[in-house]
């Protein structure tokens, strides 16, 4: 086929999707902007980067468009990482991807790597360019190469756009803060603090005690700019077309790079109205629609990743709809926090009643599950129904918070709460999977059967993740048992937030442990390696399969079911540190897939933290 033939081929597709959602997505655009001339404009822009995509990216995107089911497979497990911590730079994640793979892993998410000011970054999310990456970890170059040679080896690859605010140093801030209207338009501008005010009494705080308040004074300015979350991170006004369209060249130049996977940092809080908390509003959903039908005209192989911070029945709406779909992928965000309150409570029931609204979504709706992340937890739990078991919501936030230190309910979990309020006595919590599972101290103490316990409770909670519908993540360090990194404490850059600990550097040494199977690692990557193959090999860890709790009869063993085409596994989780027999009215044979051995449900022996996949032998 001659280059003009298939470029022309290729100009055929691009209209064919083009004319698919052209029609809806003017509607969109038109009800939030009434603005012709920036929709024509948008569109050309959507042309241009279409031709930009290189041929590898647009082969790739004609077979993910066949199979567009393509990232709700059973064998997807990812990993986050901040590049530096992991291997330096982006190079040297390249030099590491034979140890990603080693881990099974085939989805990385690099936590944000776009240029930031040193010192006020918020860990990378004030970008001040979001079309450059920092010096310290490479280039766009770089990235490119990164993801040409993640692609080869079967990894997809996400980042973070940052799209609610950008740095107090971005191009379009500097100008706004010399007094251009233009630019001041795209941000949120008030010569006196009369409209902030009336802002304020709706809109909740993000951080009440590291930076309180929406709004920050600029004297310089003479003006007040909104600041949802710190005083450098100026929030966009999406009123603003030229913000939306501007944004959405960012978005497509970021994936042109080869990104496969985009995070949408803090979706609700994208459209601000007076007096509204500025949450979760209609025009939001308009704009993550708008979002998904310009990827699929122009890059539909890449997908969108929605954080947003509520229970699953209220993350939902984020989905959208079969015929109006918005984000591809969710956080699970409410269901971490509700497994740590699980451990420290030995009590599954709130567990079971969130998993169980989980299980009756669409299939359709894939959720990321993870035990840790780069970010604190929160303790957003479901408190209504706490209440009603006659529990507090000040004083349980108090003992979590005790639990998870070390020093209430006979815990061995290490850590340190980060944004504590001692006026309202809320606080969030930091520390690693294995710090918080008892390894950091098992460890110090020298103590080897309450290392074994601490080793076997993190692969149980690792266990359980792995059976929940949708895609595990790991966070890099996990997979060795990393603990908690005090050293943050002495760099001036760091020592305010104590959300550092659980982001040390990757111990590269102690990698060389796992295959080493007395070792620490050993025990830990070996167990996890063995948990991943059985549930990329059973096709009842399909997303598509039928999943749904089982009444164990002890509120600290929980029992979950998946069936799909004729095939049934049960998880058997044991969420407390003694020994547990439960009785199930699951008839017939069993076998357990990690140890092989038959075995009939009347009666069975849970060890403590202990878990069984147990897989029905008598198929109809």
């Amino acid at each position: 086929m001659g280059k003009k033939q298939k470029n022309d081929d290729s100009l055929r597709i691009y209209r064919e999707r083009l004319k698919r959602h052209h029609d809806e997505l003017r509607w969109l655009y038109m009800e939030l902007y009434d603005n012709g001339d920036m929709f024509a404009e948008l569109c050309d822009n959507l042309e241009r980067f279409y031709l930009e995509r290189g041929q590898a990216l647009k082969d790739m995107d004609r077979e993910r468009e066949t199979a567009p089911g393509w990232y709700r497979r059973n064998d997807l497990l990812g990993m986050m990482f901040y590049i530096d911590n992991f291997a330096g730079n982006m190079k040297g994640v390249e030099s590491r991807l034979d140890y990603i793979q080693r881990c099974q892993v085939n989805y990385i998410h690099l936590m944000p790597f776009l240029e930031t000011p040193p010192g006020r970054s918020d860990g990378g999310y004030a970008v001040s360019d979001f079309r450059k990456v920092q010096d310290r970890l490479g280039s766009m170059e770089d990235l490119e190469s990164l993801t040409a040679a993640c692609h080869k080896k079967g990894i997809c690859v996400c980042m973070d756009f940052v799209m609610n605010h950008t740095s107090e140093e971005h191009p379009w801030a500097r100008k706004a803060r010399q007094g251009d209207g233009e630019y001041m338009s795209r941000y949120f501008f008030f010569d006196s603090y009369d409209i902030p005010a009336q802002y304020e009494r709706t809109v909740p705080q993000v951080f009440p005690t590291t930076a309180p308040g929406n709004f920050t004074y600029l004297a310089d300015a003479g003006h007040y700019v909104m600041t949802s979350f710190y005083p450098y991170q100026w929030d966009l006004n999406y009123k603003n077309p030229r913000v939306f369209n501007e944004m959405m060249y960012n978005f497509l130049y970021l994936a042109n790079r080869g990104i496969d996977i985009l995070r949408i940092d803090a979706v609700p809080y994208i459209w601000k109205e007076l007096r509204t908390q500025c949450r979760n509003l209609p025009q939001v959903h308009t704009i993550v629609r708008m979002m998904r039908m310009i990827a699929e005209i122009v890059c539909p192989g890449v997908l969108l990743l929605g954080e947003v911070v509520m229970e699953p029945e209220k993350v939902a709406p984020y989905f959208g709809t079969v015929e109006k779909p918005e984000c591809h992928m969710l956080y699970n965000v409410t269901t971490m926090a509700t497994t740590w309150h699980t451990v420290a409570t030995r009590d599954t029931g709130l567990l079971k009643r969130q998993l169980a609204i989980v299980n009756t979504l669409p299939k359709d709706y894939v959720f990321l599950n993870y035990l840790r992340c780069h970010d604190d937890i929160g303790w957003g739990l479901d408190y209504e129904t706490l209440k009603k078991e006659g529990i507090n919501e000040r004083s349980h936030k108090q003992y979590l918070n005790d639990f998870f230190q070390g020093v209430a309910g006979g815990s061995c979990s290490r850590g340190e709460l980060y944004n504590a309020d001692p006026v309202t006595g809320d606080a969030r919590f930091c520390g690693t999977t294995a710090s918080m599972c008892g390894i950091e101290k098992a460890g110090f103490e020298q103590d080897r059967d309450a290392m074994e316990r601490a080793i076997q409770m993190d692969v149980m909670l690792h266990a359980y993740m792995f059976m929940l519908s949708g895609i595990p993540v790991l966070y890099s360090g996990d997979e060795i048992g990393q603990v908690n990194d005090y050293s943050y404490r002495t760099d001036p850059a760091k020592a305010g937030d104590s959300r550092y600990i659980h982001r040390g550097a990757l111990n590269w040494d102690l990698t060389e442990n796992i295959g080493v199977p007395d070792t620490i690692q050993g025990k830990l990557f070996g167990r996890l390696l063995g948990l991943e193959e059985i549930r990329k090999s059973e096709k009842a860890f399909m997303s598509c399969a039928d999943c749904r709790i089982i009444e164990s009869g002890d509120p600290a063993v929980l029992c979950i079911g998946r069936r799909l085409e004729g095939e049934k596994i049960l998880g058997l989780f044991n969420f407390s540190e003694s020994g547990r027999a439960v009785e199930l009215r699951e008839t017939g044979e069993y076998v357990d897939l990690l140890s092989g051995r038959t075995m009939t449900l009347n009666r069975v022996h849970i060890p403590a933290y202990g878990f069984f996949y147990l897989k029905y032998t008598n198929n109809a």
